[in-house]
Protein backbone atom coordinates (compact mmCIF):
# COMPACT_ATOMS: atom_id res chain seq x y z
CA UNK A 1 0.00 0.00 0.00
CA UNK A 2 0.99 3.30 -0.74
CA UNK A 3 2.61 4.97 2.59
CA UNK A 4 0.99 2.32 4.02
CA UNK A 5 -2.36 3.77 3.64
CA UNK A 6 -5.59 1.36 4.89
CA UNK A 7 -8.05 0.33 1.83
CA UNK A 8 -10.26 3.45 3.68
CA UNK A 9 -7.15 5.81 3.82
CA UNK A 10 -6.84 4.93 -0.23
CA UNK A 11 -10.65 5.51 -0.32
CA UNK A 12 -10.26 9.00 1.21
CA UNK A 13 -7.51 9.48 -1.45
CA UNK A 14 -8.72 8.46 -4.26
CA UNK A 15 -12.50 10.27 -3.79
CA UNK A 16 -10.48 13.29 -2.74
CA UNK A 17 -8.71 13.59 -5.71
CA UNK A 18 -11.68 12.64 -8.16
CA UNK A 19 -13.51 15.97 -6.64
CA UNK A 20 -10.61 17.73 -7.24
CA UNK A 21 -9.42 17.09 -10.90
CA UNK A 22 -13.63 16.99 -12.22
CA UNK A 23 -14.65 19.82 -9.49
CA UNK A 24 -11.84 22.15 -8.44
CA UNK A 25 -9.68 21.60 -11.46
CA UNK A 26 -12.42 23.62 -13.97
CA UNK A 27 -12.44 26.53 -11.95
CA UNK A 28 -9.91 27.25 -9.85
CA UNK A 29 -8.41 29.81 -11.99
CA UNK A 30 -11.96 31.49 -11.66
CA UNK A 31 -12.09 31.22 -8.24
CA UNK A 32 -8.05 32.57 -8.01
CA UNK A 33 -9.04 35.95 -10.28
CA UNK A 34 -12.40 36.50 -8.87
CA UNK A 35 -11.36 35.63 -5.05
CA UNK A 36 -14.17 33.89 -4.60
CA UNK A 37 -15.18 31.54 -1.79
CA UNK A 38 -15.17 28.16 -2.67
CA UNK A 39 -18.78 27.31 -1.47
CA UNK A 40 -19.95 24.75 -3.75
CA UNK A 41 -16.57 23.34 -4.03
CA UNK A 42 -17.10 22.45 -0.21
CA UNK A 43 -20.40 21.42 -0.66
CA UNK A 44 -19.21 18.63 -3.53
CA UNK A 45 -16.57 17.19 -0.98
CA UNK A 46 -19.73 17.96 1.98
CA UNK A 47 -21.80 15.47 -0.47
CA UNK A 48 -18.88 12.81 -0.51
CA UNK A 49 -18.79 12.84 3.23
CA UNK A 50 -15.29 14.10 3.24
CA UNK A 51 -15.77 16.97 5.60
CA UNK A 52 -16.04 15.26 8.29
CA UNK A 53 -13.53 13.04 7.98
CA UNK A 54 -11.76 13.77 11.16
CA UNK A 55 -14.39 14.17 13.15
CA UNK A 56 -15.65 11.02 15.17
CA UNK A 57 -18.23 8.52 14.21
CA UNK A 58 -20.60 9.44 16.93
CA UNK A 59 -20.78 12.93 15.50
CA UNK A 60 -21.57 11.95 12.29
CA UNK A 61 -17.78 11.89 11.42
CA UNK A 62 -15.76 9.72 9.29
CA UNK A 63 -13.84 8.71 12.30
CA UNK A 64 -10.52 9.60 10.98
CA UNK A 65 -7.93 11.52 12.42
CA UNK A 66 -4.82 13.74 11.40
CA UNK A 67 -3.41 11.25 9.21
CA UNK A 68 -6.89 11.01 7.22
CA UNK A 69 -7.18 15.12 7.17
CA UNK A 70 -3.48 15.13 5.63
CA UNK A 71 -4.34 12.52 3.11
CA UNK A 72 -7.44 14.60 1.76
CA UNK A 73 -5.34 18.13 2.28
CA UNK A 74 -2.65 16.73 0.07
CA UNK A 75 -5.30 15.71 -3.04
CA UNK A 76 -7.21 18.96 -2.82
CA UNK A 77 -4.17 21.30 -2.31
CA UNK A 78 -2.79 19.32 -5.56
CA UNK A 79 -5.30 21.06 -7.58
CA UNK A 80 -5.61 24.49 -5.45
CA UNK A 81 -4.52 25.28 -2.55
CA UNK A 82 -7.31 28.08 -1.19
CA UNK A 83 -10.04 25.17 -1.42
CA UNK A 84 -7.42 23.30 0.58
CA UNK A 85 -7.26 25.48 3.54
CA UNK A 86 -10.74 26.15 3.26
CA UNK A 87 -11.25 22.60 3.91
CA UNK A 88 -8.84 22.82 6.87
CA UNK A 89 -9.80 25.60 8.69
CA UNK A 90 -13.04 23.81 9.07
CA UNK A 91 -10.67 20.78 11.01
CA UNK A 92 -8.40 23.96 13.01
CA UNK A 93 -11.64 25.58 13.86
CA UNK A 94 -13.34 22.22 15.05
CA UNK A 95 -10.33 21.04 17.01
CA UNK A 96 -11.13 22.58 20.58
CA UNK A 97 -14.65 21.50 20.64
CA UNK A 98 -13.37 17.63 19.28
CA UNK A 99 -10.04 17.76 21.87
CA UNK A 100 -11.57 20.02 24.80
CA UNK A 101 -15.10 20.74 24.33
CA UNK A 102 -18.43 19.40 26.47
CA UNK A 103 -20.73 15.92 25.36
CA UNK A 104 -23.30 18.75 24.97
CA UNK A 105 -21.20 21.29 22.67
CA UNK A 106 -20.02 17.97 20.36
CA UNK A 107 -23.46 16.97 20.08
CA UNK A 108 -24.61 20.36 19.33
CA UNK A 109 -21.76 21.63 17.02
CA UNK A 110 -20.09 17.99 15.47
CA UNK A 111 -22.99 16.67 13.34
CA UNK A 112 -23.86 19.71 11.36
CA UNK A 113 -20.00 20.41 11.19
CA UNK A 114 -19.63 16.75 10.12
CA UNK A 115 -22.58 17.26 6.84
CA UNK A 116 -21.07 20.28 5.86
CA UNK A 117 -23.85 22.28 7.12
CA UNK A 118 -21.68 24.64 9.05
CA UNK A 119 -18.50 25.57 8.45
CA UNK A 120 -15.69 26.43 11.23
CA UNK A 121 -13.03 29.16 11.96
CA UNK A 122 -10.69 29.53 14.59
CA UNK A 123 -9.57 33.33 15.99
CA UNK A 124 -6.68 33.16 18.03
CA UNK A 125 -4.15 35.59 15.66
CA UNK A 126 -4.63 39.50 16.58
CA UNK A 127 -3.25 42.77 15.23
CA UNK A 128 -0.70 42.45 18.33
CA UNK A 129 -0.77 39.16 18.68
CA UNK A 130 0.85 36.85 16.17
CA UNK A 131 3.77 34.66 16.84
CA UNK A 132 3.34 35.89 20.10
CA UNK A 133 0.34 33.79 20.85
CA UNK A 134 -0.18 34.52 24.77
CA UNK A 135 -0.06 38.30 23.76
CA UNK A 136 -3.64 37.99 22.97
CA UNK A 137 -5.68 41.01 23.99
CA UNK A 138 -9.38 39.92 23.41
CA UNK A 139 -11.31 40.25 26.73
CA UNK A 140 -14.27 37.90 27.68
CA UNK A 141 -15.95 38.83 31.01
CA UNK A 142 -18.34 36.92 33.31
CA UNK A 143 -21.86 38.86 33.99
CA UNK A 144 -23.77 36.85 35.52
CA UNK A 145 -25.05 33.56 33.11
CA UNK A 146 -23.12 35.29 29.92
CA UNK A 147 -19.54 36.35 29.16
CA UNK A 148 -19.35 39.68 27.31
CA UNK A 149 -16.27 39.28 24.56
CA UNK A 150 -14.57 42.78 23.47
CA UNK A 151 -11.78 42.83 21.44
CA UNK A 152 -10.29 42.00 17.66
CA UNK A 153 -8.95 39.14 15.63
CA UNK A 154 -7.38 39.41 12.61
CA UNK A 155 -6.25 37.51 9.71
CA UNK A 156 -8.92 34.68 10.15
CA UNK A 157 -9.09 32.00 7.47
CA UNK A 158 -12.89 31.48 6.58
CA UNK A 159 -14.07 34.77 8.64
CA UNK A 160 -17.53 35.99 7.41
CA UNK A 161 -18.27 32.33 5.47
CA UNK A 162 -18.12 30.87 8.85
CA UNK A 163 -20.71 29.58 11.18
CA UNK A 164 -19.39 28.68 13.85
CA UNK A 165 -16.20 30.34 15.74
CA UNK A 166 -13.41 29.44 18.44
CA UNK A 167 -12.26 32.06 20.28
CA UNK A 168 -9.42 32.88 22.48
CA UNK A 169 -10.17 35.15 24.57
CA UNK A 170 -8.68 36.87 28.32
CA UNK A 171 -10.52 36.13 31.28
CA UNK A 172 -8.27 36.63 34.08
CA UNK A 173 -5.17 39.92 32.60
CA UNK A 174 -3.63 38.93 35.93
CA UNK A 175 -2.37 35.38 35.08
CA UNK A 176 -0.88 35.91 31.58
CA UNK A 177 -1.51 32.97 29.01
CA UNK A 178 -2.89 30.80 31.50
CA UNK A 179 -5.94 34.11 32.45
CA UNK A 180 -6.78 32.67 28.37
CA UNK A 181 -10.02 30.79 27.71
CA UNK A 182 -11.68 29.24 24.55
CA UNK A 183 -15.31 30.14 23.67
CA UNK A 184 -17.68 29.04 20.98
CA UNK A 185 -19.23 32.19 19.12
CA UNK A 186 -22.31 31.75 16.53
CA UNK A 187 -22.18 34.16 13.47
CA UNK A 188 -25.34 36.21 13.85
CA UNK A 189 -24.65 36.62 17.87
CA UNK A 190 -25.36 40.48 18.54
CA UNK A 191 -22.01 42.62 18.83
CA UNK A 192 -20.12 40.16 16.63
CA UNK A 193 -19.01 41.96 13.37
CA UNK A 194 -16.41 41.26 10.62
CA UNK A 195 -14.10 43.40 8.91
CA UNK A 196 -13.33 43.38 5.07
CA UNK A 197 -12.17 40.57 3.23
CA UNK A 198 -8.42 41.03 3.06
CA UNK A 199 -6.74 40.73 -0.60
CA UNK A 200 -3.55 38.91 -0.36
CA UNK A 201 -0.60 36.91 -2.57
CA UNK A 202 -1.85 34.00 -2.54
CA UNK A 203 -5.09 31.39 -1.67
CA UNK A 204 -6.89 34.37 -3.12
CA UNK A 205 -10.58 32.11 -2.76
CA UNK A 206 -10.08 31.42 0.91
CA UNK A 207 -11.93 34.35 2.56
CA UNK A 208 -9.49 36.31 5.14
CA UNK A 209 -11.39 38.77 7.21
CA UNK A 210 -11.14 40.43 10.63
CA UNK A 211 -13.55 39.73 13.84
CA UNK A 212 -14.56 42.56 15.63
CA UNK A 213 -15.96 42.05 19.32
CA UNK A 214 -18.44 45.04 21.05
CA UNK A 215 -20.00 44.01 24.02
CA UNK A 216 -20.70 40.38 22.49
CA UNK A 217 -22.80 38.53 24.72
CA UNK A 218 -22.47 34.67 24.52
CA UNK A 219 -23.96 31.86 26.94
CA UNK A 220 -21.45 30.27 29.78
CA UNK A 221 -22.25 27.41 28.67
CA UNK A 222 -19.73 28.28 25.49
CA UNK A 223 -17.02 28.51 27.59
CA UNK A 224 -15.09 25.15 26.23
CA UNK A 225 -13.35 23.50 28.68
CA UNK A 226 -12.74 25.87 32.01
CA UNK A 227 -11.03 28.84 32.50
CA UNK A 228 -7.78 29.73 31.88
CA UNK A 229 -7.20 26.65 29.66
CA UNK A 230 -7.38 29.16 26.78
CA UNK A 231 -4.00 28.90 25.89
CA UNK A 232 -3.80 25.14 26.37
CA UNK A 233 -6.78 24.49 23.96
CA UNK A 234 -5.03 26.92 21.59
CA UNK A 235 -1.38 25.05 21.45
CA UNK A 236 -2.80 21.30 21.05
CA UNK A 237 -5.42 22.63 18.72
CA UNK A 238 -2.55 24.14 16.33
CA UNK A 239 -0.35 20.70 17.13
CA UNK A 240 -2.97 18.96 16.13
CA UNK A 241 -3.25 20.90 12.79
CA UNK A 242 0.37 21.83 11.58
CA UNK A 243 1.16 18.08 10.10
CA UNK A 244 -2.14 19.45 7.42
CA UNK A 245 -0.87 22.64 7.07
CA UNK A 246 2.47 20.20 5.49
CA UNK A 247 0.10 18.34 3.49
CA UNK A 248 -1.17 21.52 2.39
CA UNK A 249 2.42 22.28 1.28
CA UNK A 250 2.85 18.72 0.09
CA UNK A 251 -0.17 18.98 -2.33
CA UNK A 252 0.83 22.37 -3.92
CA UNK A 253 4.70 20.90 -4.34
CA UNK A 254 2.75 17.72 -5.98
CA UNK A 255 0.87 19.73 -7.84
CA UNK A 256 3.71 22.05 -9.46
CA UNK A 257 5.60 18.76 -10.15
CA UNK A 258 2.93 17.35 -12.22
CA UNK A 259 2.68 20.47 -13.94
CA UNK A 260 6.81 20.76 -15.09
CA UNK A 261 7.42 17.46 -15.76
CA UNK A 262 5.16 17.02 -18.76
CA UNK A 263 5.82 19.91 -20.20
CA UNK A 264 9.39 19.04 -19.91
CA UNK A 265 9.12 16.20 -21.84
CA UNK A 266 7.12 17.96 -24.72
CA UNK A 267 8.45 21.53 -24.85
CA UNK A 268 11.28 21.49 -27.40
CA UNK A 269 14.70 23.40 -27.61
CA UNK A 270 17.71 23.19 -30.22
CA UNK A 271 15.62 20.16 -31.63
CA UNK A 272 15.69 18.38 -28.38
CA UNK A 273 12.73 18.07 -25.37
CA UNK A 274 14.16 20.18 -22.73
CA UNK A 275 13.94 17.40 -20.47
CA UNK A 276 16.83 15.75 -22.16
CA UNK A 277 19.21 18.76 -20.88
CA UNK A 278 21.29 17.42 -17.87
CA UNK A 279 20.19 21.54 -16.36
CA UNK A 280 16.58 20.68 -16.74
CA UNK A 281 16.13 17.47 -15.26
CA UNK A 282 18.86 17.37 -12.61
CA UNK A 283 16.40 20.24 -11.25
CA UNK A 284 13.06 18.03 -11.67
CA UNK A 285 15.39 15.19 -10.16
CA UNK A 286 15.28 17.64 -6.81
CA UNK A 287 12.38 18.67 -6.28
CA UNK A 288 11.09 14.98 -7.04
CA UNK A 289 13.61 13.57 -4.51
CA UNK A 290 12.44 16.75 -1.95
CA UNK A 291 8.44 16.52 -2.76
CA UNK A 292 8.98 12.41 -1.80
CA UNK A 293 11.02 13.56 1.37
CA UNK A 294 8.51 16.04 2.78
CA UNK A 295 5.84 13.37 2.06
CA UNK A 296 7.46 10.57 4.13
CA UNK A 297 8.00 13.76 7.13
CA UNK A 298 4.20 14.60 6.73
CA UNK A 299 2.45 11.24 7.33
CA UNK A 300 5.18 10.38 9.69
CA UNK A 301 4.11 13.00 11.79
CA UNK A 302 0.30 12.35 11.25
CA UNK A 303 0.35 9.25 12.54
CA UNK A 304 2.66 10.57 15.33
CA UNK A 305 -0.34 12.86 16.22
CA UNK A 306 -3.24 10.35 16.08
CA UNK A 307 -0.78 7.62 17.86
CA UNK A 308 -0.32 10.85 20.92
CA UNK A 309 3.56 9.72 20.40
CA UNK A 310 5.78 11.69 22.89
CA UNK A 311 7.77 13.57 20.13
CA UNK A 312 4.35 14.42 18.15
CA UNK A 313 4.91 18.19 18.69
CA UNK A 314 8.36 18.21 17.53
CA UNK A 315 7.29 15.94 14.09
CA UNK A 316 4.32 18.10 13.47
CA UNK A 317 6.73 21.68 13.94
CA UNK A 318 8.96 19.07 11.58
CA UNK A 319 6.51 18.41 8.91
CA UNK A 320 5.26 21.95 8.48
CA UNK A 321 8.43 23.57 8.34
CA UNK A 322 10.13 21.09 5.95
CA UNK A 323 6.82 20.83 3.33
CA UNK A 324 6.31 24.51 3.45
CA UNK A 325 9.87 25.17 2.63
CA UNK A 326 9.69 22.30 -0.12
CA UNK A 327 6.62 23.64 -1.59
CA UNK A 328 8.74 27.36 -2.16
CA UNK A 329 11.26 25.76 -3.61
CA UNK A 330 9.68 23.52 -5.57
CA UNK A 331 6.98 25.97 -7.01
CA UNK A 332 9.88 28.60 -7.88
CA UNK A 333 11.69 26.15 -9.93
CA UNK A 334 8.47 24.77 -11.51
CA UNK A 335 8.19 28.14 -13.01
CA UNK A 336 11.88 28.19 -13.98
CA UNK A 337 11.14 25.21 -16.25
CA UNK A 338 8.44 26.40 -17.86
CA UNK A 339 10.45 29.66 -18.28
CA UNK A 340 7.97 32.83 -19.74
CA UNK A 341 4.88 30.24 -20.01
CA UNK A 342 5.70 29.19 -15.99
CA UNK A 343 5.04 33.12 -15.36
CA UNK A 344 1.71 33.35 -17.18
CA UNK A 345 -1.45 32.82 -15.71
CA UNK A 346 -2.14 30.25 -18.40
CA UNK A 347 -0.45 27.83 -16.44
CA UNK A 348 -1.66 27.00 -12.96
CA UNK A 349 2.40 26.89 -11.80
CA UNK A 350 2.47 31.02 -10.99
CA UNK A 351 -0.26 30.49 -8.65
CA UNK A 352 0.93 27.55 -6.96
CA UNK A 353 4.08 29.72 -6.44
CA UNK A 354 2.06 32.57 -4.88
CA UNK A 355 -0.08 30.09 -2.74
CA UNK A 356 2.81 28.11 -1.78
CA UNK A 357 4.53 31.57 0.52
CA UNK A 358 1.74 31.83 3.11
CA UNK A 359 2.73 27.66 4.13
CA UNK A 360 5.65 29.28 5.67
CA UNK A 361 3.68 31.98 7.62
CA UNK A 362 0.33 30.92 8.81
CA UNK A 363 0.05 28.47 11.88
CA UNK A 364 3.44 29.40 13.54
CA UNK A 365 6.15 30.73 11.32
CA UNK A 366 8.64 28.23 10.35
CA UNK A 367 10.77 30.57 12.07
CA UNK A 368 8.93 29.82 15.33
CA UNK A 369 8.64 26.20 14.29
CA UNK A 370 12.39 25.95 14.20
CA UNK A 371 12.48 27.39 18.04
CA UNK A 372 9.57 24.51 18.61
CA UNK A 373 12.08 22.05 17.25
CA UNK A 374 15.11 23.46 19.14
CA UNK A 375 12.96 23.31 22.40
CA UNK A 376 12.18 19.79 22.11
CA UNK A 377 15.59 18.93 21.42
CA UNK A 378 17.07 20.84 24.92
CA UNK A 379 14.25 19.25 26.92
CA UNK A 380 14.76 15.27 24.66
CA UNK A 381 18.89 15.81 25.69
CA UNK A 382 18.52 16.77 28.98
CA UNK A 383 16.30 13.86 29.61
CA UNK A 384 18.92 11.32 28.31
CA UNK A 385 21.92 12.99 30.70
Amino acid sequence: MPNFFTEEQLEIQNLCRQIAENEIKPVRAKLDEEEIFPKECLDKLAEADMMGVYIPEEYGGFGGGCLELCIAMEEISKICSAVGVSFAANALGSYPIILHGSEEQKKKYLPDIAAGKKLVAFALTEPDAGSDAAGVKTTAVKDAEEYVINGRKQWITNGGDADVYTVIAITDKNRGSRGASAFIVEKGTPGFEFGKKEHKLGIRASSTRELIFENCRIPKENLIAREGMGFMVAMKTLDNSRPGVGAQALGIAQGALDEAVPYARERRQFGHPIISFQAVSHMLADMATQVEAARGLVYRAARAIDNKDKDAQKLASMAKVYASDVAMKVTTDAVQVLGGYGYMREYPVEKMMRDAKITQIYEGTNQIQRNVIAQNLIKEYARKR
